[in-house]
């Protein structure tokens, strides 16, 4: 049964703007959960709570006459000062959205969470993720899990990075950094299959009209995989008509830098810096295919698509 309204939480971030658009454009009635910022749509089909993921009585305003839900909010920095961690976000975030959906009566549910995600992973933020699905995995909802590779799209913090590194406004200014193996950085870079948000907010939506996803976990990336330098030169080639230089930071130092200076003056942390390292690409394309009926794009024909936005 295809539903006819559907709780989402996030609905005023980078994905949860695309994903809203889509449920709109499909004609189905959304109750958003938004804790700071403005949701980018105004429709009669969009009703907004305020609240975040650890207040019951807005969680239950919110999923109470749903059908469906969609739970998109996740973290990549932590601000421990600020209660924000991986534990805290990823996994009782989503066991307070589970237990409000299992009491107000709403059996779909439609999961984000992160390539690479698994158990026993090296980095805190793929072992918060795999926590929080394997609460997913035992609500007795009917749930499909999503694991995308890196989105971009306009309006994204990575794609806002791209930008500043490609036009020469963000440090190290002269080049666009990533992360690599080897004493000098020079030895490997991990790869990574770069998917469009607008595929993501597809895939998120088809869940709720393709009866055969539930009970599925769907690894999602972009119609190419690539090393960071090469996502680096193509993105510049695309912004201006050029590549411009990369510059390998050695993995060792990285790691090194983020362990002796506090989260907040860097960029990075060191979880990020593990991620990086890591290949990051799907190891079962044939599997969304076959399921959802269409191929997400490459990152190169997305960035045609947009790259008048940046």
């Amino acid at each position: 049964m295809i539903p006819t309204r559907v709780f989402l939480s996030g609905g005023s971030g980078f994905v949860g703007s695309s994903v809203l658009t889509e449920l709109v454009t499909r004609g189905l009635n959304v109750r958003a959960l938004v804790n700071r910022g403005t949701v980018k749509i105004e429709s009669p089909k969009v009703e907004i709570v305020r609240g975040d993921l650890f207040d019951n009585t807005a969680l239950d305003r919110a999923t109470a006459g749903c059908d469906a839900a969609i739970h998109l909010v996740g973290i990549i920095m932590e601000k421990p000062s600020k209660d924000v961690t991986f534990e805290r976000i990823h996994v009782e975030g989503t066991r307070r959205v589970v237990d409000a959906a299992k009491r107000n009566g709403v059996r779909r549910y439609v999961h984000m969470s992160a390539l690479g995600t698994r158990d026993g992973a090296r980095s805190m933020y793929h072992r918060t993720k795999y926590q929080a699905e394997q609460i997913v995995q035992s609500s007795g909802l009917d749930w499909t899990i999503i694991r995308p590779s890196l989105i971009h799209g306009p309006g994204g913090e990575f794609m806002q990075m791209e930008v500043g590194w490609a036009r020469g406004k963000k440090a190290p200014w002269v080049a666009m950094p990533y992360f690599g193996a080897g004493l000098f950085g020079q030895a490997r870079a991990g790869k990574l299959q770069p998917v469009y948000v607008n595929d993501v907010s597809r895939a998120f939506v088809d869940c709720l009209e393709n009866p055969k996803t539930a009970g599925s976990i769907y690894e999602l990336g972009g119609g190419e995989a690539m090393s960071w330098p090469a996502m680096h030169r193509l993105v510049s080639q695309k912004l201006l008509g050029k590549e411009r230089p990369t510059v390998a930071i050695p993995v060792w130092y990285a790691k090194l830098v983020a362990s002796l200076i506090p989260g907040s003056m860097l960029p990075f942390n060191k979880d990020q810096v593990m991620m990086a390292e890591e290949d990051n690409v799907t190891g079962q394309p044939d599997k969304f295919v076959q399921d959802f009926g269409w191929q997400p794009r490459p990152m190169g024909v997305a960035l045609d698509e947009y790259i008048d936005k940046l």
